[in-house]
Parts: C-alpha cells; sequence; structure tokens
C-alpha cells in the first residue's frame, strides 16, 4: 500500500499551478499526478516523495486535501499483462474505484489503484505473485 493526496480544487485558471508551487516552495517531488475534473471543480490526485510534508504543506496553503491508501503493484511490460490481473480481481470480488500509472524506468509500468476492499486484491495479487510497491 502506498499513500495517495486528493486534493480538492475549484476548476478555475491557474489553481493546478498554485498548488504544484506550494509542493515546490516546501520541497516535495512530485512522482505521479492524475486530474479528474467537472465543470465547477476538479480532484487532483497525487504521490510524492514526502507524502506527510506535502499534506501539511497543502493543508497551510488552504488546500483541501484528504490521505488515501492504494494498492500499487509493478506490471510487466508485455500485452495483456494487466488485463489478466484486473480480470484475477474482478473474479475475486474486488472493485477498483479509480487507477493510474506512475513514471519508472524499470521496463515495468507501477500501477495504483483505489479500492474498497484492499485486502482482499492483496490476497489476490499475492497469490499472482504481482510484485507489490
Amino acid at each position: 500500500m502506498i499513500k495517495q493526496i486528493a486534493v480538492f480544487l475549484e476548476n478555475r485558471e491557474g489553481r493546478v499551478s498554485e498548488c504544484c508551487k506550494a509542493l515546490k516552495d516546501a520541497g516535495v517531488n512530485l512522482c505521479s499526478m492524475s486530474i479528474a475534473d467537472s465543470k465547477e471543480f476538479g480532484i487532483l490526485r497525487i504521490h510524492t516523495d514526502n507524502n506527510e510534508l506535502a499534506h501539511v504543506t497543502l493543508k497551510k496553503a488552504g488546500f483541501l486535501s484528504t490521505m488515501v491508501d492504494l494498492v500499487a503493484i509493478e506490471v510487466p511490460d508485455t500485452p495483456g499483462a494487466l488485463a489478466d490481473i484486473l480480470i484475477q480481481l474482478c473474479d475475486g470480488g474486488v472493485n477498483i474505484d479509480y487507477m493510474y500509472s506512475f513514471a519508472n524506468a524499470s521496463g515495468h509500468a507501477q500501477i495504483g489503484f483505489k479500492t474498497e476492499t484492499p485486502e482482499k486484491a492483496i490476497v489476490i495479487l499475492e497469490k499472482l505473485g504481482v510484485k507489490m510497491i
């Protein structure tokens, strides 16, 4: 499991850059980032090299944020590797709320996903021999 920070942002010009600047000024490095938006607001999901500091920094800068646990895995960079894992999770009763990948240079994709049943997901992933981060 890894920690992710979900930041709720008003959908207005410059808000994402203000968030990133606050992290930069605190010396926090972004490792991954995803944003989902609607007309009025967005949810910026980030993983950093120091999530505790990032979370405190964002709160001090006036951003509404929360820490969330993600199941994080490495997936071989081959056709169908992710599909095979997702099929087994689905067959095991694990619903994935959302997911995104992280950048790396290991020759494997790194995927983080949110589920209401992380313990069940971890048991299935361990049985499959999936490397967890």
